[in-house]
């Protein structure tokens, strides 16, 4: 979710679910070549420099294989698998619970999750939004389509309409909020612990501005 999270496949097996079929698995072990890859040449060469062409040979792919997992090269860095699992976290939450205390509950899982987890890689990724304007571009756009998915899951929460004024408005925020969080992380060195920083997100969101020391 806005480069929050790291971009790696889920395992395919589980102790809560059934074991992926061989197809899926090869899918996802093929879509973890092609992301090992880039983020392998975007270290030793950097983002402009680094081709399909060379993402495929180190993938032991074909550079059509990467297009149809991924259509940009941007893709391969942005895309997150986690956000359909941070909103079924919203929907598996207790509904008595608060909606503050429910996205900020799971927002710490996101950010376990991947943050926390590989941090190697959420460093790239955020630095890459802060350096290189068509992955920002790009994450931009893709901010419409979590945008909606959050819609969904706040209006099944609440009980609102997920098309309404309110809740579109809402989601946009948050999802806005946390990419401005991913690039000031990335713009300060990632020095900051990322956690305390989406809690003062979220502190804004549902406070709106503390007031300045004078």
């Amino acid at each position: 979710m806005t480069g929050m999270t790291a971009a790696h496949s889920p395992t395919a097996s589980s102790s809560d679910g059934p074991r992926l079929g061989l197809r899926e698995r090869k899918k996802i072990k093929t879509r973890e070549a092609i992301r090992a890859a880039t983020y392998a040449l975007i270290e030793e060469q950097g983002y402009d420099a680094t081709t399909i062409d060379q993402i495929a040979d180190r993938a032991e792919v074909s550079p059509s294989t990467v297009f149809r997992y991924f259509p940009t090269k941007e893709d391969i860095v942005l895309t997150d698998e986690y956000d359909p699992l941070i909103l079924e976290e919203i929907r598996q939450r207790p509904l008595e619970e608060p909606w503050p205390e429910t996205i900020r509950y799971v927002l710490r899982r996101a950010v376990q999750l991947g943050v926390e987890e590989d941090a190697r890689v959420s460093r790239l990724r955020t630095h890459l939004m802060v350096q290189v304007p068509a992955v920002r571009s790009r994450m931009m756009e893709s901010m419409s389509v979590t945008g909606r998915m959050l819609c969904q899951a706040i209006g099944e929460r609440t009980g609102r309409d997920p098309e309404s004024l309110e809740v579109r408005v809402y989601a946009m925020s948050l999802i806005g909020g946390l990419m401005e969080t991913s690039l000031y992380w990335a713009e300060h060195g990632h020095q900051d612990d990322f956690a305390a920083l989406v809690d003062r997100t979220l502190d804004v969101l549902q406070h709106g501005l503390p007031r300045e020391n004078r």
